[in-house]
C-alpha cells in the first residue's frame, strides 16, 4: 500500500513567478519526506475561503506571500510569538483542527545576510525601502542583530511611522518618505521590501544613498536581475543580491516546523543558484 502524500502549497497573487516548489521538492528528495506542495493563486477577496478549503480537504500547511501576510493574520487560531510582534504571516500550519500561524522570514533573511554572505549586522546602518508585509516580518529580527540605526522608508509617510512606531522599543528605528531619505546618511545595508521589482518597474529611490561600502539586498528574486538589482548596480553598490537566499532559508524554517526535520540549505541554494545563472 503506497505511503499517504501530505499536501502543502503556496497562496499568493500573483503566484506563477514562485520557485518554492522546486525548493520543497529537493528539500524532501534530501530529507526522505513524502510530500506534496501545489502553486496557489489566490485573489484577495477569495483567501478566506481558499485557505479553509484547503484545510477541509487535508492540507498540512501553507506558506503565505504578497499581498496576503497581513490578512491572514485573523485566520490563525494561534499566532508564534514573531508572528505575533510581525503582524504578519508566511507559514501557516494546520493540525488537529486548528491553525497556527508562523512568519520565518525574519530569521531566513538574517540566516542569508550572516551565514551565507557573512555580513556583520552589529552597529550597522540599514535602511528598508517599504512598509508592508514583507517589512513586518524583518524588522524585529534586524533590531535584535544591534544596528546602529534602522530607517523604514516608504512612499507614504503615515505606514512608516506606524512600523517604527510598533518597534521603537527594540532599537533605533526611524521613519521617511521615499523622496526624504536624509542623503547624508551612510547606509551599509539597503533592503528592498517593495512589490515594485514584481512589475518591473523602479521605485523612485534616491541614488544619493547607495555607496560602494553599501550591500543592496532585494528581497525579490528573479532569473535575471531585478529592477532594483540592477538600479543598485548602476549607482555603485558594494554588492547587490537579490533574495534567493532568504527564500531557501525561510523555506527551510517552514519545512522544519512542518516535517520536524531541518534540511541542509547550503545544498539547496547551489542547486537553485546554478539553475537561475
Amino acid at each position: 500500500m503506497a505511503s499517504v502524500i501530505d499536501r502543502y502549497g503556496v497562496m499568493g497573487y500573483p503566484v506563477s513567478h514562485s520557485r518554492s516548489p522546486v525548493i520543497h521538492r529537493l528539500f524532501a528528495l534530501q530529507t526522505g519526506q513524502n510530500i506534496q506542495y501545489e502553486l496557489l493563486q489566490v485573489a484577495p477577496e477569495k483567501l478566506d475561503n481558499a485557505v479553509a478549503q484547503f484545510q477541509r480537504t487535508g492540507g498540512k500547511g501553507l506558506n503565505i506571500t504578497v499581498p496576503h501576510k497581513t490578512e491572514v493574520l485573523r485566520l490563525a487560531d494561534q499566532l508564534s510569538e514573531r508572528a505575533h510582534v510581525a503582524g504578519a504571516v508566511n507559514t501557516l500550519m494546520f493540525r488537529d483542527g486548528s491553525v497556527f500561524g508562523d512568519n520565518t522570514d525574519g530569521i531566513g533573511l538574517l540566516r542569508d545576510l550572516t551565514g551565507n554572505l557573512g555580513i556583520d549586522l552589529r552597529g550597522s546602518h540599514i535602511l528598508v525601502l517599504g512598509a508592508g508585509g514583507a517589512t513586518r516580518g524583518i524588522v524585529g529580527p534586524l533590531l535584535e542583530s544591534k544596528p546602529a540605526s534602522l530607517c523604514i522608508a516608504n512612499r507614504t509617510l503615515t505606514k512608516a511611522r506606524e512600523l517604527a512606531e510598533q518597534f521603537a522599543s527594540a532599537g533605533p528605528v526611524s521613519a521617511y518618505r521615499f523622496t526624504e531619505i536624509p542623503t547624508s546618511a551612510h547606509f551599509s545595508l539597503i533592503i528592498n521590501a517593495t512589490s515594485a521589482g514584481l512589475g518591473g518597474e523602479t521605485p523612485p529611490y534616491p541614488a544619493s544613498a547607495v555607496s560602494e561600502g553599501c550591500v543592496c539586498y532585494d528581497l525579490s528574486y528573479g532569473l535575471t536581475p531585478t529592477p532594483f538589482s540592477r538600479w543598485a548596480a548602476q549607482q555603485g553598490a558594494g554588492r547587490s543580491v537579490m533574495g534567493w537566499g532568504m527564500l531557501v532559508e525561510q523555506a527551510a524554517e517552514s519545512f522544519h516546523l512542518w516535517r520536524g526535520v531541518r534540511p541542509d540549505t547550503a545544498a539547496v541554494l547551489k542547486q537553485i543558484s546554478v539553475s537561475a545563472s
